[in-house]
């Protein structure tokens, strides 16, 4: 049995079987295509019209069992699993010789009649075989009893074909994006594309990665926001856009974060933050329905309700609320200091009101954003290019949404004045000479673009990697990035957890 040999033994014996294949039969790498008529799921809801007839399916091979001169094989195509009945009577001694060389993980295809076995499963009695692709590595069984859980993530295409679950995960993700499209193209938005080598890295407070461009002689940048180009297109005429596409952060990673990541921003010209709240919640509401088809979501055990109205905070109500400091009645930075000291946080010795503020609020308030939540109002100096909010130039009109503690979107009322702008860019350039590597860089041209003037506008970002965590219920990241970043192992390493593949391999019954 295969769980009774080691890796190099089974690998052994694959290869000897492609060696006794090639010999006796043919190449199956040399097989060009095959004409599949029918996927499994179509075969297993359509019974009733299929019985009987003809089909031509083809997939993976996920189990084997014999009986003698009969045989049942589970294949999985993209679409689901189905049973496949090999009998020497129906498919000759050449074929049925060939399916004994068949393995676990191996690609065929089969013709054959539709039809249920005693036992009641929809099956195909196979009548023409034909082997595409042998596989000479060893499928795990149970992803969720690997010695190394990363290997998952290492090699994404073992964890496809074996999980269904993270199969699933790609599917609503794809739902999502498609959807997400589909709201925005039918409310006038239009997609464009944006450079992601950038000489000004902007948009964001982060760390960029940095190349060099040969030809040109210069350092540039791969972005870390869409933000600054697509306000451009804004200025330029097009009073609706949207980009789906790859943000690049230098940062850190954990089941939060990915240095490389997915994000929506829109930009609609002639409304505000109001609007773009509005939008956020009936999208995503929208989305929920037509990709899970509820506004009731399962995340980590708690129910996520989105059909309620969303609720609506100010940052300082949420300090408040969590961490019982009433900022409307801190007047000096050095007041705020002192607070954050006794709440034993961690601060630069010239931190204002406003960053004491922000910081209270990620240390005590986010952990409590279970349902959908809008915080607004947020200090101007972690929002260097929101608008200031009317009467209170200490605050932005600015919001983010969380769910279940996670930021999911991030929407300004869009600064568009230019000396406004140019005096916080200033002060960000300040901040990076004094030592911060995540402050915005100088942009004159953005600013140039700005003094032709820009309409009022409202802003929106949501990162589609941490979204796409809710809807499909993944508790990390990685979960929802087909390939996240990960630090490369060394060949012992990677052969080691290689090894841990074989210990979980099981023996189906026919059901």
């Amino acid at each position: 049995m295969e769980q009774d040999m080691n890796l190099n033994e089974l690998q052994q014996v694959r290869r000897q079987k492609l060696q006794q294949l090639c010999e006796t039969a043919y190449n199956p790498y040399e097989v060009l295509r095959f004409e599949r008529t029918h996927y499994s799921t179509e075969i297993i809801k359509n019974f009733e019209a299929m019985e009987g007839k003809e089909v031509a399916v083809a997939g993976r091979v996920m189990s084997i069992r014999g009986h003698g001169k009969a045989s049942f094989a589970d294949l999985k195509d993209q679409e689901g699993k189905i049973q496949i009945y090999f009998r020497l009577n129906d498919v000759g001694e050449e074929k049925y010789a060939i399916f004994k060389l068949v393995d676990i993980g191996d690609i065929i295809g089969v013709k054959g009649e539709v039809f249920k076995t005693h036992k009641g499963e929809i099956s195909v009695k196979a009548h023409d075989l034909v082997v595409m692709a042998k596989s000479l590595q060893v499928l795990p069984e149970k992803w969720h009893g690997l010695k190394d859980v990363e290997l998952r993530y290492r090699q994404r295409y073992v964890d496809l074909i074996v999980n269904d679950d993270s199969r699933k995960n790609f599917i609503i993700r794809s739902k999502l994006i498609s959807k997400m499209r589909q709201y925005l193209d039918s409310r006038g938005f239009m997609e464009v594309e944006t450079p992601i080598l950038q000489t000004i890295p902007g948009g964001a407070a982060a760390r960029p990665f940095i190349t060099h461009h040969n030809a040109l002689d210069i350092d540039m940048y791969l972005r870390i926001a869409t933000e600054l180009y697509l306000k451009r297109l804004i200025i330029g005429g097009f009073d609706r856009v949207y980009e789906i596409g790859k943000q690049f952060r230098n940062e850190g990673i954990d089941i939060k974060h990915n240095p490389e990541f997915t994000t929506i921003e829109l930009y609609q010209a002639y409304t505000d933050l109001r609007g773009m709240m509005e939008l956020t919640e009936d999208m995503i509401k929208y989305l929920a329905k037509e990709v899970l088809g509820t506004e009731l979501l399962l995340y980590q055990g708690v129910e996520i309700d989105l059909s309620k109205p969303w609720t609506r905070m100010t940052m300082k109500e949420a300090v408040f609320k969590y961490a019982g400091v009433d900022f409307d009645q801190v007047k000096t930075d050095e007041e705020a200091r002192k607070i954050a000291a006794q709440k034993g946080l961690e601060f630069d010795d010239n931190a204002t009101k406003g960053q004491i503020l922000n910081l209270l609020f990620e240390e005590f308030a986010e952990e409590n954003l279970i349902q959908p939540t809008f915080i607004t109002e947020y200090p101007i100096e972690v929002s260097p290019l929101a608008k200031k909010i009317p009467g209170n130039p200490e605050f932005t009109d600015r919001f983010e949404l969380f769910i279940y503690k996670m930021e999911i979107a991030n929407a300004f009322s869009e600064l568009n004045d230019p000396f406004d702008q140019r005096e916080r860019f200033e002060k960000q350039v300040k901040a990076r000479e004094a030592g911060d590597e995540e402050a915005h860089r100088m942009d004159e041209d953005f600013l140039t673009a700005m003094e032709y003037g820009m309409p009022p506008t409202g802003g929106l970002g949501i990162g589609i990697d941490r979204l796409a965590m809710v809807f499909s219920g993944s508790y990390s990241i990685r979960d929802v990035i087909l390939f996240p970043t990960m630090k490369p192992r060394n060949a012992a390493q990677t052969n080691e957890g290689r090894e841990s593949v074989v210990d979980f391999r099981e023996n189906e019954e026919e059901s």
